[in-house]
């Protein structure tokens, strides 16, 4: 009853509706059959499902795109570049980097190198709209699914919004948002732009990003000079820069390296001929050392100041251009001076054994790495080496990749005839890389590495400049630099304050002092200092008595003007060493470190002028925008008139004192030597009229030296060494006022003894 009604109810309504209505309805309609009002249903709630779909689409795009970065933060982007230090002739000693990468324009980067990553990375880069669809759908499913490698479907641009904005991790909304930012970069920017931007962005392994960089590490030359077979090598790192690393398997990178130029030949780049002749080339790696290798003492010294002045971020970062004070060749010769020096002394002291053995420490030998091995090792090279091979005529050593062969001639000074009579395989020895034999074996002599130390740091008198430094024997194993952070105590060299307070106050080089026996009471009781010889000479000049580094007379007079003023004296010049008021003070007790020495010297060649050691010169940003100067210290210490007659006693301690060696340089030179008790400590510090240097040698634990070691016969010879090629090209140099009396030599007499009644500490002894 109902459903009759029902009926009735419709067809009442369809005869009151009007008849153009009807007609209307019919024909879009059609016949109102069952079959048709089903098809209507269904064409609804799919329409209405679509729309839901873009809606949600639409969510999805607003979603991952709020979190975005903005085209115009693309557009002022900066890339974190390497921060360069230059030495005083412009060239590169060292870097700081988050990301080692030297930005460049487009035309940097060669045809060849364009073709080779475009044809690996992406053939339609230069018609494409930044995603090939079909490929990035079905590469992201496979890298979502599985643990294996990239697919690589990724465009060019796709890679640069990844590796720009974006994580690694593989999820759908990552994708999408790739996807998003890749179509903005391709609305925003040319592809030479993109190309650009890639080109100095993608990473290359071993610390490197972009190709400029890349470049440089692997073959040490710009990108614009590549090779073909080169330019491939670089382009097949993106995919896995670690899995083809060149250096770690090179097999790998050969295979991947021959696939780019196959490609490159498919694409109509190359030719047949090229393509079989790259291949058949090898890879021709040709990696530097690090920059940082030649002065890393130097280097760090930089670091630590720039980081305090412009921020951790700023200094590896921005790209700034560090022009340093360092001159690149004379710390090469500051370098082989330490080197040949601490070798010499350890030859000296004779064979110690003590080797470290890997095998019996429980370690592989397969697996051993010396921290020396990642230097480029060549003759005249100081390297720690592993022993593999023993015979009594020939000992292989392990260096890095390289081997290197020892006869009996490279260990005679041992006193050991048969290598296998104090060698093992295993041990860990240090030799000196000698030469190359014909079938690329190095040759080399058996040095030792017992443990002793040295340092040295050479200043421009006139500016203040650092010109040198050297921190150790050896920045792998102790980064601790003995030139500025050990404070050591100084033995003679302390004398120049005394002569200064006692010049001061109205003495002069030709005074006579007596050098004759003493004794000081003290608290503590008797002290009766002596002379390094054990001898006395009675009257001499102050100068002759300072020349010979006699103990006695610098004694009185620290005594004579007081040691309170002889220490108010020494901190004038910059010594901020803590240093009590007791009497042996005036022969060296004092720690004070090598850069405060070399500081104070350089007053005596400057007048009297006192300039603040400084390693940089002047900082530039990226941009070419210098910062602001910070002028070096300067400080008037003592009179022009004390300076020179200061000089008449530097200069006497060469001409015919313990430094007497050092006249065979033939050129204006003053210093003094300095010797501690029981020779813990050998000083030289000295100066010719442009540069003021300072050595020191000696144990970080504070055990002798040996026998007789002291300043002149274990620091001098460093000290003359870096001299050489310091005053090498000025031959016409003089120290200022050398027209003023020359030091004088007297006849000396003995004297009888000389009691002096003086409150100090018994500490003292013998110094020199």
């Amino acid at each position: 009853m109902f459903s009759e009604y029902t009926r009735q109810e419709k067809s009442s309504e369809v005869e009151t509706e009007p008849r153009w209505r009807q007609l209307v309805r019919r024909l879009v309609n059609g016949p109102d059959y069952p079959s048709r009002r089903t098809a209507r249903r269904i064409t609804f709630y799919t329409l209405l499902g679509l729309s839901a779909v873009f809606g949600a689409l639409c969510g999805l795009m607003l979603v991952y795109s709020v979190d975005l970065p903005q085209m115009d933060d693309l557009a002022r982007y900066r890339p974190s570049t390497t921060t360069e230090l230059l030495d005083i002739h412009g060239r590169v000693i060292g870097s700081f980097a988050l990301e080692r990468r030297v930005v460049e324009p487009y035309d940097a980067f060669p045809p060849v190198l364009r073709n080779a990553i475009i044809s690996i990375e992406d053939k339609s880069f230069e018609s494409n709209w930044g995603v090939n669809l079909i490929r990035a759908v079905g590469a992201a499913y496979r890298d979502l699914h599985s643990d294996e490698k990239a697919q690589g479907a990724s465009t060019i641009t796709m890679q640069l919004a990844r590796n720009l904005f974006l994580s690694s991790e593989k999820t759908y909304s990552r994708k999408f948002q790739e996807i998003l930012l890749t179509m903005q970069i391709e609305r925003r920017f040319t592809k030479p732009q993109i190309f650009t931007m890639y080109a100095n962005q993608i990473y290359l392994g071993r610390g490197t990003y972009g190709f400029e960089a890349g470049a440089e590490y692997y073959f040490s030359k710009h990108a614009k000079d590549l090779t073909l077979p080169e330019a491939a090598l670089l382009a097949a790192l993106p995919k896995g820069p670690e899995y083809y690393s060149p250096v770690r398997y090179p097999d790998r990178a050969l295979k991947r390296r021959n696939l780019v130029l196959s490609e490159m030949l498919s694409d109509g780049k190359i030719t047949q001929a090229q393509a079989d002749a790259a291949k058949a080339a090898p890879l021709g790696l040709h990696i530097e050392p690090p920059p940082n290798s030649v002065a890393p003492y130097f280097v760090e010294e930089v670091r630590k100041q720039l980081e305090k002045e412009y921020g951790v971020e700023e200094v590896h970062g921005a790209g700034l251009r560090v022009y340093t004070t360092l001159d690149l060749d004379l710390q090469l010769a500051a370098n082989k001076a330490v080197l040949d020096g601490t070798a010499t002394y350890e030859r000296r002291r004779g064979w110690q054994g003590k080797l470290e053995n890997v095998v019996l420490e429980g370690m592989d030998p397969a697996e051993y790495k010396n921290p020396d091995w990642s230097q480029t090792i060549g003759v005249g090279s100081y390297v720690h080496g592993l022993v593999t091979q023993v015979s009594p005529k020939i000992v292989v050593v392990k260096l890095g990749k390289q081997l290197a062969m020892l006869t009996p001639p490279d260990w005679k000074w041992t006193g050991n005839v048969d290598g296998d009579s104090f060698l093992r395989s295993g041990d860990i020895v240090y030799v000196k890389v000698t030469g190359v034999a014909a079938d690329g074996t190095l040759r080399a002599s058996l040095e030792q590495d017992s443990g002793a130390q040295a340092a040295l740091m050479a200043v421009d008198n006139a500016t203040g400049e650092v010109l040198a430094m050297v921190g150790g024997r050896d920045f792998a194993l102790s980064q601790f630099n003995r030139a500025t952070q050990a404070e050591r105590q100084v033995g003679s060299s302390f004398k120049p304050y005394v002569y200064t307070t006692a010049f001061e106050a109205g003495a002069k080089p030709s005074d006579i002092i007596v050098d004759g026996p003493v004794t000081f009471p003290t608290p503590g009781g008797p002290y009766t200092p002596h002379n390094y010889e054990g001898n006395y000479k009675g009257a001499m000049t102050l100068t002759n008595a300072f020349a010979e580094s006699r103990n006695i007379p610098a004694l009185k007079l620290a005594y004579r003007y007081g040691i309170r003023k002889v220490i108010a004296t020494a901190q004038r010049f910059g010594i901020t060493s803590d240093m009590p008021p007791f009497l042996p003070v005036a022969i060296g007790a004092a720690d004070i470190s090598l850069y405060e020495q070399v500081a104070a010297y350089s007053v005596f060649p400057n007048d009297g002028i006192r300039i603040e050691p400084h390693y940089i010169r002047k900082v530039v940003e990226a941009d070419g925008m210098p910062f602001d100067d910070k002028p070096a210290a300067v400080t008037d210490v003592i009179s022009t008139d004390i300076a020179r007659e200061m000089m008449q006693l530097f200069e006497a301690v060469v001409q015919h004192g313990t430094a007497y060696s050092a006249s065979q340089l033939k050129h204006p030179l003053g210093g003094k030597t300095g010797t501690t008790n029981n020779y813990t400590d050998a000083w030289f510090v000295g100066f010719s009229p442009s540069v003021t240097c300072g050595t020191w040698i000696g144990f970080d634990s504070r055990e002798s030296l040996g026998d007789k070691e002291t300043g002149a016969r274990a620091a001098l010879p460093i000290w003359m060494d870096f001299m050489r090629a310091a005053i090498a090209n000025k031959p016409n140099e003089h120290f200022a006022g050398e027209e003023a009396a020359k030091p004088q030599v007297v006849a000396t007499r003995p004297a009888a003894p000389e009691k002096v009644v003086v409150p100090t500490t018994p500490d003292g002894g013998s110094v020199r």
